[in-house]
């Protein structure tokens, strides 16, 4: 008789359980895989990423192409979610995998990045070779809380007159660069950058929105400056997807913050400029159908600049304060610079409100002044610091303590004599006074001036030493008077830069070499 082979339930039980016990479930990779339900104007839907957080890197496999894209999860909605493509998203379509990476979008920093010039994302575009970094860092951190921050007290000099002297920056700050399209906004923030040259400032420039023409040029300019050597240049053209425009800033800032955070050194970070950041915000937000707001923008366009430029600060340089909060060396500083562009001057608009009302400087520049050949076209009314003589050496407190104040008197003076036909020799004097001042506060673009020549200049023409000077002659004037003094007497200039003040000794030299200087030039 045959036997019977068929196994009982009991026995499959016992088997199954057996197998289930001897199964290394630990070895298992477990990973969610999504799909790509739609994609349109660089914004991916994603369907079957459940356990996804915001914020966090997505790799979107593209099949058409082989290539593997990051994306970053921005709306998660009950049954899909809203990423926006950091690449092509025109490589893309419905149904390509997705996989979560269960990091947040990071960028290579560190010194490898210094003289490069890479995209959003820290990739090179420059043609010089591939960059190998050890460190990375998040594109979105904290600003650094209010106990680990010190006061402004240190002038970060930007080499131009009539900034230095009325609008002074300090290390640390946010200082807004505004004004209408071709009014050398971004000139005086190069400007900046090249004044920086042998002060141990790292300096990180980031372009957004701008022609890749126009980013060469910048380069090219920074490079015959020698500036390259201690600049990281970031760009998100104006042919760049709109999400690399507006996570650029926040790569920006992460880049500088490694040598603020990691060395503790001065860092100056320029945005140039945060209107189109702005304009590329709001055209992700409407298409991932967020309400819109005042001007279409989204509701929380003022918080995409608020913890932008907040993470600018001064670091305490007291180990104390700032053990343990993630700091691995105290006194770093991080001075922001954002620049905006207006519409016909109109300061009181949507976004050019928001970031004054978040910074502590504004310089506003002025078509008027400009096309009049005053340049930089520095509005002095409209302009205004925050910080003050506190971002100032001694010797520039003294020189520019009533340079504003005067020059406001010459321009309603200057309105007023217009109308007038007969002026008494009081408001002659100070209306002529008042243009030599305006004339030496022009200043040749990529020329920052050394501090020591700015205080000399200002003292000369505060003082009353240029009112026999004619207007036409004085900017020849004042180059021979810089060389003279080097030549002659380097050891004013010597004494302002290592004392930061102007003793009664360096000012009995000064007037001495003045006298001296124009009786050479019969002057």
């Amino acid at each position: 008789m045959a036997s019977d082979t068929t196994l009982r339930p009991g026995e499959i039980k016992d088997i199954l359980l057996r197998e289930i016990e001897a199964a290394d479930l630990h070895a298992l990779d477990v990973e969610e895989v999504g799909s790509i339900l739609e994609v349109k104007d660089g914004i991916a839907r994603i369907y079957g990423l459940q356990k996804a957080m915001a914020g966090e890197m997505l790799e979107v496999h593209s099949s058409e192409t082989g290539q593997t894209i990051t994306a970053l999860a921005l709306n998660l909605e009950e049954d899909n979610i809203g990423a926006v493509v950091l690449g092509d998203y025109l490589q893309l379509k419905e149904s390509d995998e997705v996989r979560r990476t269960g990091r947040v979008l990071e960028v290579p920093v560190g010194h490898a990045l210094v003289g490069r010039v890479v995209d959003a994302l820290g990739r090179p575009i420059d043609g010089a070779g591939d960059i190998v970094t050890e460190f990375t860092r998040k594109v979105e951190s904290e600003a650094p809380g209010i106990i680990v921050r010190e006061p402004v007290k240190e002038p970060l000099q930007t080499g131009i007159k009539s900034i230095d002297a009325m609008i002074p920056i300090g290390r640390g700050q946010r200082e807004l660069i505004i004004g209408d399209r071709g009014t050398g906004k971004t000139a005086i923030a190069i400007d900046a950058i090249i004044n920086q040259k042998g002060q141990g400032v790292f300096c990180v420039y980031v372009a957004i929105g701008q022609k890749a023409s126009t980013v060469a040029s910048v380069v090219a300019k920074l490079k015959e400056a020698g500036a390259m050597e201690y600049t990281i240049v970031v760009v998100a053209s104006a042919s760049d997807p709109a999400p690399m425009q507006y996570i650029a800033p926040y790569s920006g800032a992460a880049m500088a913050e490694y040598f603020m955070y990691n060395e503790g050194k001065p860092t100056l970070c320029v945005y140039d400029d945060l209107t189109k950041q702005a304009a590329a915000y709001r055209q992700l937000s409407l298409v991932l159908r967020r309400p819109p707001g005042r001007e279409a923008f989204p509701g929380d366009v003022f918080y995409l600049h608020s913890r932008l430029l907040e993470r600018a600060a001064k670091l305490s340089s007291d180990p104390k304060v700032v053990d343990g909060v993630n700091i691995l060396k105290p006194g770093g500083s991080m001075t922001a610079l954002p620049i905006i562009e207006t519409q016909a001057g109109d300061v009181s608009a949507y976004i050019p409100t928001n970031v004054i009302s978040i910074t502590d400087v504004q310089i506003f520049l002025e078509v008027d002044l400009f096309y009049a050949g005053v340049r930089p076209a520095v509005n002095v009314g409209i302009s205004v610091s925050r910080v003050g003589g506190s971002a100032q050496i001694k010797a520039m407190r003294g020189v520019a303590g009533r340079l504003r104040l005067d020059l406001a008197q010459y321009r309603e003076l200057e309105a007023f004599a217009s109308f007038a036909s007969d002026l008494d020799a009081a408001t002659k004097k100070q209306l002529e006074r008042g243009a030599r001042t305006v004339e030496i506060l022009k200043q040749g673009q990529y020329a920052p001036m050394p501090v020591e020549q700015q205080v000399m200049i200002l003292y000369a023409a505060a003082n009353g030493f240029l009112d026999d000077v004619d207007v036409s002659a004085l900017r020849e004037w004042e180059k021979g008077f810089h060389e003279f003094m080097a030549a002659q007497f380097p050891q004013v200039g010597e004494r302002i830069r290592t004392e930061k003040a102007l003793s009664k000794e360096t000012e009995a030299d000064f007037k001495r070499a003045i006298d001296e200087y124009k009786k050479s030039v019969g002057k």
